[in-house]
């Protein structure tokens, strides 16, 4: 007979903390399922409310559930890499906290992961978000997907089974900007998509306002693709090639005596065209030298302040 699988959940937690123990109530219910011997990790991102104490309730219930007190607010996509570190499950689940994603989908989850998937993305075929922030997916991702040469797909977020070989996979990814299902997709490994209806949020709001996603939407075109850059190149190549042309009118004029006063205009345009083009493209390439800079300092991407039910790491 062959041992019962361990499953690991792991699930940021930023508002809502009334939300926990339903959360919880549900994962046992669902896990107990597929096997006894699984493990919850709720990795609290330090939002202004009582989370931490609602996790450390739940913690002292059953020591199945293991919190992970970070130091100060870092992120959800660095809040699910803090929490992988400390899994010990042959599959780890990874999902949001506001119960949006469905405990009850992962028996089918692992179901379909077992027919020979290390990846099993759950796709949100009905999404419950508002119109705004589906319009600001879509746009991301089409913007990201132009700037990367890459078809991603909008349906998809963290909500998924993945196999300790590919979590091991994503902890050694260097970046210092994190995005847990691009880098997902990033490490390989096979992998299929399960159709789900993902659930209206059980309460409070999304952390993610239009600025937060702007931030980040940058961050993460900037940390997957050198595209700008390429795009200000062809660009100067064409503005060269145009200022060629028209120097050569204006001296073709000129010899056949049809100019008689200097165009002020032009050269004023001409002038400000350029030097707006090349404090552009220098712009970029700061920004570029900032994400090099950043990345050479070799920061902790989350430090842990405290956690229950589980042995003591520093940082990652």
């Amino acid at each position: 007979m062959s041992k019962p699988v361990k499953i690991s959940v792991v699930s940021p937690v930023y508002g809502s903390p009334e939300t926990i123990p339903v959360l919880c109530g549900r994962l046992h219910k669902s896990l107990r399922s597929l096997t006894e011997d699984y493990e919850i990790i709720l990795v609290f991102d330090c939002s202004p409310d009582n989370g931490w104490e609602r996790i450390c309730e739940e913690g002292q219930k059953d020591a199945r559930v293991k919190g992970i007190n970070l130091s100060r607010n870092f992120g959800q996509h660095y809040a699910i890499i803090a929490g992988l570190t400390y899994v010990s499950g042959e599959w780890v689940v990874v999902m949001d906290c506001d119960l949006q994603d469905p405990p009850e989908e992962i028996p089918d989850l692992y179901k379909k992961a077992r027919e020979g998937f290390s990846v099993v993305f759950a796709q949100r075929v009905e999404r419950e978000d508002s119109w705004l922030k589906r319009t600001q997916s879509a746009m991301f991702h089409a913007v990201f997907d132009y700037l990367t040469d890459r078809k991603s797909d909008p349906s998809v977020a963290n909500f998924g089974i993945y196999h300790q070989k590919v979590i091991q996979a994503v902890l050694v990814f260097g970046d210092s900007i994190k995005c847990f299902p691009l880098i997902v997709s990033y490490v390989g490994f096979k992998t299929a998509y399960l159709p789900i209806a993902q659930a209206s949020r059980a309460s409070g709001e999304s952390s993610y306002t239009l600025g937060k996603a702007i931030r980040l939407a940058v961050d993460l075109m900037l940390a997957y693709s050198n595209k700008p850059l390429r795009m200000f190149t062809s660009g100067g190549f064409v503005v060269v090639a145009i200022s060629l042309l028209v120097s050569m009118y204006y001296l073709v004029l000129h010899l056949l005596g049809k100019i008689m006063v200097s165009g002020y205009a032009s050269l004023i345009l001409s002038v400000w065209f350029i030097g707006g083009m090349l404090m552009l493209q220098i712009g970029v390439i700061g920004v570029y030298l900032g994400r090099v800079f950043n990345q050479t300092k070799n920061r902790p991407s989350f430090v842990v302040d405290e956690t229950i039910n589980t042995r003591e790491k520093s940082g990652e």
